[in-house]
């Protein structure tokens, strides 16, 4: 864990985004203004967490999951620490969670949050 208490995860700059998507600079961008994924720039240079893409494509519940938080005023970086840091209500992090296909209680907690 970190000391904002979020396990460490690999995370992808965008030229990494391009090769782990197989898609052009401009989608990519896309991807991350649409919500598909969320990034920080906490290091210095915007990256994504790797965990966000499944199978070379960012997994499928994190958009609305991305927006809930969003609606309910959390910032990029308050997004992603929420969704790697452990939540007690679910028994784990909401990104396992999500990756474990429980995406309606992912949302029922991140609504709480508002």
């Amino acid at each position: 864990m970190t000391a904002s208490g979020v396990t460490a995860t690999e995370w992808l700059t965008m030229p990494d985004l391009v090769e782990v998507l197989d898609e052009a600079l401009g989608r990519v961008r896309r991807l991350i203004d649409e919500h598909y994924l969320v990034g920080s720039r906490r290091s210095g240079v915007f990256a994504v967490p790797s965990v966000f893409i499944v199978d070379g494509q960012p997994l499928s519940s994190l958009r609305g999951t991305i927006i809930v938080l969003q609606d309910a005023g959390f910032s990029d970086d308050e997004v992603i620490d929420w969704l790697l840091a452990p939540e007690e209500e679910l028994g784990r992090s909401p990104m396992a969670a999500l990756l474990a296909g429980h995406k309606s209680a992912v949302r029922r907690v991140a609504r709480t949050l508002a």
